[in-house]
């Protein structure tokens, strides 16, 4: 399965010219699979939502991933701050997979207390795992990271890669270098990282978007401070014969 991350400038508030940036990368890049998108790629990350969030049944940016993924034969991921029918503001990972039409999607379980983000946002109760060119897919956003026990590999909860999509500050960057690698070890997974780079009224972003190895190894890694692209193509059967020889799965813990 090719997978190519999306590194993006996100402008502040301004989904039209954030889906025009996440067209022209992705338009450079045909081809994919799958294309990743940053946490709340099309308005930055907007901990308090009113005015900036769109609501879930008429969002032109969760409708343009649906044309996209369609037009181009793949699936596209990212999450946005959206309202759902219910009243409550959600960061919401979409999961538009165009070869079948389908729209999964996991919400936000730990939400961002230290920035505001529990104000506004109703967090998610449950993990999704989704089903694509024969991976099991674990989405986590952001903040997510640094609780292990949320995404450990367990009898209810298997799966072969974790996406985690970000807004995660350059103060904080090497938590977010160490936190990518020991998801991706301790879980014997692939993982794909995706940041975003420029700065909002709160921080700088640095990016080093990357996609590591089951070991740990980084397979690809955007540049920091710069929109780009990088892709690599993952190997199930190379997972699962990595997993056979090294059973370190086997001798986990069981809660």
């Amino acid at each position: 399965m090719n997978v190519t991350i999306l590194q993006t400038d996100i402008q502040w508030g301004n989904p039209k010219e954030n889906i025009k940036q996440a067209e022209d990368l992705l338009l450079a890049h045909p081809g994919s699979d799958l294309y990743v998108l940053p946490e709340m790629w099309s308005t930055g990350f907007a901990t308090e939502p009113q005015g900036l969030a769109e609501d879930e049944s008429n969002s032109v940016s969760l409708a343009w991933m649906k044309r996209m993924a369609q037009q181009q034969n793949c699936t596209i991921c990212g999450s946005l701050a959206v309202r759902t029918a219910d009243g409550y503001y959600r960061n919401r990972q979409y999961f538009v997979n165009g070869r079948n039409g389908t729209v999964q999607y996991y919400d936000k379980h730990h939400l961002f207390t230290y920035g505001g983000e529990n104000r506004f946002y109703e967090a998610g109760e449950t993990h999704t795992i989704v089903d694509y060119e024969g991976f099991r897919i674990l989405l986590l956003t952001c903040y997510d990271l640094r609780f292990p026990v949320w995404s450990r590999y367990a009898d209810h909860l298997q799966y072969d890669l974790i996406i985690c999509v970000a807004n995660w500050p350059e103060s904080r960057q090497n938590a977010f270098h160490i936190l990518t690698h020991a998801r991706a070890i301790e879980n014997m997974a692939y993982l794909v990282a995706v940041n975003r780079v420029g700065d909002d009224e709160y921080s700088h972003y640095r990016g080093c978007s990357c996609i590591l190895s089951p070991i740990g190894k980084t397979l690809a890694q955007c540049k920091p401070n710069e929109p780009q692209t990088v892709s690599f193509s993952l190997n199930l059967e190379a997972l699962r014969q990595k997993r056979a020889k090294f059973k370190v799965l086997e001798d986990r813990d069981i809660w």
